[in-house]
């Protein structure tokens, strides 16, 4: 075997390996930045003793996932004594549904009566005192259902209103339970179980981080070349010397342009005004982390995408 034959197998190796690592991070990329997420806190919608809380520093949790109660015991006893007060309540529909069908009765009797006692009075049957009579006892039994419908009505009322006290107990018990409302990992919490906690107490802080966010600044020059949508190249640090190599999608690009933030450490950049830029990477496998340093390569993506179509075309 001579040398050649003993070097070309190295040299696969050599090439492989520069592949994976991606290029050498002494190479000047066109923007750099920090990852950041959309990170939200999550507070108690109510106030008393935390019984259960499951939200730990790292967990991934599901949207609408229960990971907390507070305690509901008052409420629950509240609940109760309004349902008792609205059972007593409609009982007295039924009392006044009998009392006005009594009073209904003996109204009926009376117009009879004063019917039969009208043709009485024609017929000089009867005096014009007793139809008075009879007449005033109408009135009286008519004025006394038309009080019993409005008692009614008042009694419909009230038991409305218990409802709504009812309704609104009840939504209250609802809020006690702390919902995780998005799919996310737990970054921090601000509570334990068993603590005494009040109505928009922060709990714990959660962001989606399946897929994070570049932010860059680029230059007014560097502008026209950036678009909504585009695909570009993400560098990230996979040791003191590499990088690794990461596809990204902008998603935002600033209409206002700002000054270079204070984080850049010259006088002359920091007066710079430059625009900034969100990239959209994929983060499956849990690689990218809030607050880690990135960098961008606007036209790499695109003269890949460039090649890779005219070689196409060429065969």
């Amino acid at each position: 075997m001579n040398r050649h034959d003993i070097l070309k197998p190295m040299g696969i190796a050599l090439l492989a390996l520069i592949g994976f690592h991606g290029c050498s991070s002494d190479e000047v990329s066109d923007a750099y930045g920090q990852f950041e997420a959309t990170e939200i806190r999550i507070s108690s919608q109510s106030s008393g003793e935390l019984l259960s809380f499951t939200a730990e520093e790292g967990r991934t949790l599901k949207a609408g996932e229960q990971v907390g109660q507070v305690d509901t015991t008052q409420l629950i006893l509240r609940e109760q004594e309004l349902l008792a007060q609205q059972q007593a309540t409609r009982s007295q529909i039924a009392n006044i549904d009998a009392q006005i069908a009594v009073q209904q009765e003996q109204l009926q009797t009376a117009r009879n009566n004063l019917d039969r006692t009208r043709r009485m009075l024609k017929d000089q049957a009867a005096t014009p005192q007793k139809m008075d009579d009879i007449r005033g006892t109408v009135n009286t039994l008519q004025k006394q259902v038309n009080a019993l419908q409005t008692q009614k009505q008042s009694v419909r009322a009230e038991i409305n209103a218990t409802q709504a006290r009812l309704d609104q107990l009840r939504q209250q018990l609802k809020d006690a339970q702390v919902i995780n409302p998005i799919r996310g990992t737990v970054l921090t919490t601000f509570a334990e179980p068993f603590e005494v906690v009040q109505q928009g107490q922060p709990l714990y802080e959660i962001a989606a981080l399946d897929t994070l966010e570049l932010k860059v600044y680029i230059s007014g020059a560097q502008l026209p070349s950036v678009r909504l949508g585009q695909q570009v190249e993400v560098l990230v640090d996979a040791s003191a010397e590499e990088n690794q190599q990461l596809s990204g999608t902008i998603s935002w690009i600033a209409s206002e342009a700002e000054f270079t933030p204070k984080m850049i450490q010259t006088k002359e950049e920091r007066v710079t005004q430059v625009y900034a830029v969100k990239v959209k990477v994929p983060n499956p496998n849990g690689l990218l982390k809030i607050g880690m340093p990135g960098e961008v390569n606007f036209a790499a993506a695109d003269e890949s995408g460039a090649a890779g179509q005219a070689k196409n075309d060429k065969q």
